[in-house]
């Protein structure tokens, strides 16, 4: 019956993630980082490109056109931050992160999102996702050897970065498929609170 239902267009179910991406000189670093993690390590490397995720949820199609009004709400009225990147972190004892040092911007661009969260709802049991921890991922699902030697390493290793968030992409796939897709980039404006009001009526 769920399949069913999902076939019909309105009611088909897709995943969704916010994020913030980075500048390609930073995504070629990072890459550069997990590749050799990857080799070292032997994990599977982490494909795609690496991003500062700041919500996942789950949603019928028939409510995208919605959630993307409000969305554009909140980007045109946010104001572009720097975002510093330095050295590593972990989360004992299974992923290892590179730090994002930049706190106060992104608690502040979640509190937003979060005000429309009851439209990212798809139901009781699936709620949608505010990382506290808005680091960018090297490598997850580490086993306890490939988590112990790796840390021993990385907790000694220095990387610095930083980029200028200007916008926020949001990224879409069907539930059920691997790939993500762009759907739409939104740019900070900095704009006044009626001119976002406008964007929402």
């Amino acid at each position: 019956m769920k399949s069913i239902v999902q076939s019909i267009p309105g009611y088909r179910i897709n995943e969704y993630m916010i994020v913030l991406s980075l500048p390609e000189d930073l995504q070629q670093k990072i890459g550069q980082v997990k590749k050799e993690f990857a080799d070292t390590y032997k994990t599977i490397s982490g494909g795609g490109k690496s991003h500062v995720m700041l919500a996942s949820f789950t949603q019928y199609a028939m409510l995208e056109e919605k959630l993307m009004t409000r969305l554009n709400a909140v980007a045109m009225g946010f104001r572009p931050f720097k975002v510093e990147l330095k050295d590593y972190t972990s989360l004992p004892s299974h992923a290892i992160y590179i730090n994002v040092t930049t706190r106060e911007p992104l608690k502040n661009l979640q509190r937003e999102l979060k005000d429309f969260q009851q439209l990212m709802k798809l139901n009781k049991d699936t709620r949608p996702h505010f990382p506290d921890d808005t680091n960018i991922l090297i490598a997850r699902k580490l086993v306890p050897w490939q988590y112990e030697k790796s840390w021993q390493a990385f907790s000694n290793r220095s990387f610095t970065g930083r980029f200028i968030a200007d916008n926020m992409l949001v990224l879409k796939r069907r539930q059920g498929e691997k790939a993500w897709q762009i759907m739409k980039k939104m740019d900070f404006m900095n704009l006044p609170v009626t001119t976002r009001q406008g964007e929402l009526f």
